[in-house]
């Protein structure tokens, strides 16, 4: 299997690159990226547009930045090729130009492509379901102090899915030293730290009355995300048109 890795000098694209070169059914065919760099094991190109059409790829892993997004679609698309879009901070237009490009190629797109995180999320769902709303929820999202988003895009995803299994009548949080007031039960607090080198932290807290149950999960290394996002792009290559996600991999 071949694949375009675009944002190839990243750091998850370099987890990727390393991921990819103990499988013998995949190899990174070429990649994009802005900085121009020598690459001994494979082309590198600016633009997706500078690719030749000859070269054969099998399904894009981009893991660059938000704002590369129209430019993978456009490639994606002009070559009917799947999608595993691996980058978060994504806002409204760029998800609505993923779930249009899903009409002609399948996209597999992930706040995180951490199957333990995927499986945290779960669990989180099945709390909130059967502790509805006698307990306080907050979540609590710890990176590295080079992450540009906040909170993370796999807090705001927890989120959701909590807010989804309580019929959608939360609200977020995430500043409460602006106001000075009585929490209320409908809300979901999401905090986020930046610091040292975190690769990924995340907590959910539950806090009842006289108990708390807490469900986290802590990534150590990029590796686990890399290896999630070869794991997608296996899965899409032969998927028809369509948004996919991690939990059609668990």
């Amino acid at each position: 299997m071949n694949i375009l890795l675009v944002g190839c000098y990243g750091k998850l694209a370099s987890a990727i690159i390393k991921a990819c070169s103990g499988k013998e059914d995949m190899n990174i065919a070429c990649g994009v990226d802005l900085s121009v760099k020598d690459n001994p094991h494979f082309p590198v190109f600016t633009a997706a547009n500078d690719i030749p059409s000859s070269m054969d790829i099998d399904a894009v892993i981009d893991c660059s930045h938000p704002s590369g997004a129209v430019s993978t679609v456009r490639f994606c698309k002009k070559y009917k090729k799947p999608l595993v879009y691996a980058t978060t901070g994504l806002d409204k237009e760029q998800m609505n130009l993923l779930h249009e490009l899903s009409k002609h190629v399948a996209v597999f797109q992930s706040a995180n492509m951490s199957l333990g995180v995927n499986l945290l999320i779960k669990l989180c769902k099945q709390a909130a379901t059967f502790l509805g709303n006698d307990f306080d929820i907050e979540i609590i999202e710890k990176h590295h102090n080079q992450k540009i988003d906040a909170p993370s895009g796999t807090a705001l995803k927890i989120a959701d899915e909590i807010n989804q299994s309580l019929n959608n009548q939360m609200t977020y949080v995430y500043d409460r030293q602006s106001k000075r007031e009585k929490r209320d039960k409908k809300e979901i607090g999401i905090h986020a730290v930046r610091g040292g080198n975190i690769v990924g932290q995340h907590e959910v807290i539950f806090a009842g009355q006289d108990e708390t149950i807490t469900i986290s999960h802590g990534a150590f290394s990029k590796d686990i995300f890399a290896q999630g996002a070869l794991r997608a792009a296996l899965f899409i290559k032969d998927q028809p048109a369509g948004m996919y996600g991690m939990n059609d991999l668990l």
